[in-house]
């Protein structure tokens, strides 16, 4: 704390004189209509720090001041007296070399210790030989450190283990909180504080009470908050999954199950498939899988800390894959060339039946329908011939008829010249 104005000193000097004057003048003390008055600044100090004893209330007329470490006016136990005209300061016996009185009458306590707490008396004297005399209090607690926690097991086991946390150190004056989640602790039945509030005890931990956990120091002149402590709270494993769920597979797939826990430290993995062991793992993958592959499928779990295993077993059918056939669209290109096949299959043998039919009925072929030549010409037998023109109207061959009817084709090559009237 710094000093308002530096006092000055001009040496040691007898100070004997003015204590006998203080305590003469110590027997009469008329009442004064403006009482003085002492604060402390602060009101409550910690260890290390300066401490005021500050004068309120003084009058004009003051030669000087003189004060004492007790609750009475005592030479023995004189800090320091000072005069006002000369500034000068005057050590006495309870002087410790930390103490400095001001002009205003104040006095400055540096660097105080817990010896320093207790009553300090001011006697004030005036230029009328009239003192007054007036007592405080000083009140000094120690600095509080920055706490930390410390326990008699960091890693329990969960429903089993007690745990005890200790705000460190112990101190005296002090009141301890503690903290959990940041937030104060409630009544439980599985806390218990001590009676000083310095020790916390967990009856049976659960994976829930990790923590953080913090501890708040606290006395009139200063305070401290611990770093957070966590617990490893040591659990499981609990009974694990397995997944995929799907139990049907198809001959020929690829088999790939995964096996999950809950566990603190994390558990060990193994499987067994129809109650042989496999090799350790928590991923099991079985390629193109056969109808020998179905049965029983185990998954074991394993704390080694706990000591505990769980198991969880899933039953596999593996089917032999069915003909899948072709593809839709190949199989409705089939039926489409099927039926466009048949389509032409029938119209064939309809023509075939219709040109069998005419024959059978005994029409005309084709050459007795065509027209007379446009010039005469010779026969076969080299005569000449002519053909006779057909009797009614003239009869228009099917173009169909003529592709099938092979005598048409046959007479055109025999008779190039021959052709059809107009």
């Amino acid at each position: 704390m710094a000093p308002p104005s530096e006092p000055v000193s001009r040496g040691r000097v007898p100070w004997q004189r003015l204590l006998l004057t203080v305590s003469l003048l110590s027997f009469w003390n008329p009442p004064s209509t403006a009482q003085i008055t002492l604060e402390s600044l602060p009101s409550n100090a910690a260890e290390g720090k300066d401490v005021l004893l500050l004068v309120h209330n003084l009058s004009v007329n003051m030669t000087g001041y003189a004060w004492y470490k007790g609750a009475s006016v005592d030479s023995n136990r004189l800090i320091a007296s000072y005069v006002i005209d000369s500034q000068e300061s005057i050590p006495g016996p309870a002087h410790s070399g930390r103490e400095i009185i001001y002009p205003n009458g104040s006095l400055l306590i540096q660097k105080v210790t817990l010896e320093d707490t207790g009553y300090y008396t001011l006697l004030a004297i005036k230029k009328n030989f009239l003192n007054e005399e007036v007592t405080a209090q000083l009140h000094v607690y120690p600095a509080l450190s920055t706490p930390n926690i410390t326990s008699n097991n960091s890693d329990p086991v969960e429903d089993k283990d007690a745990v005890v946390l200790t705000c460190e150190p112990e101190t005296q004056n002090t009141t301890y909180l503690w903290l959990v989640n940041r937030q104060s602790i409630v009544d439980s039945a599985r806390l218990e504080l001590s009676k000083d509030n310095r020790t916390l005890t967990l009856l049976r931990v659960t994976r829930n009470d990790t923590g953080p956990y913090e501890c708040v120091t606290w006395n009139p002149g200063s305070a401290g908050r611990s770093d957070p402590f966590y617990l490893n709270v040591l659990y499981g494993p609990e009974t694990p999954t397995i997944s995929p769920s799907n139990p049907h597979y198809s001959s020929g797939a690829n088999l790939s199950l995964s096996c999950h826990t809950d566990s603190n430290p994390p558990a060990q993995y193994s499987w067994l498939i129809n109650g042989r062991p496999q090799e350790p793992t928590q991923e099991l993958f079985i390629p193109h899988i056969t109808v020998n592959d179905s049965g029983s499928y185990t998954c074991l779990v394993h704390n080694s800390v706990t000591g505990l295993n769980r198991t969880t077993v899933t039953t596999i059918t593996v089917s032999e894959r069915k003909s899948t056939g072709h593809p839709v669209g190949t199989i409705s290109g089939i039926v489409i060339g099927v039926l466009v096949g048949l389509l032409l299959l029938a119209s064939l043998v309809y023509f075939l039946f219709l040109r069998n039919t005419r024959r059978a009925s005994g029409q005309p072929d084709l050459r007795e329908h065509l027209p007379p030549a446009s010039n005469p010409g010779h026969g076969l037998s080299g005569t000449s011939t002519s053909l006779a023109p057909l009797s009614g109207p003239r009869t228009e061959v099917p173009i169909y008829l003529e592709l099938l009817n092979p005598d048409t084709n046959i007479y055109c090559q025999i008779h190039p010249k021959a052709g059809v009237a107009p």
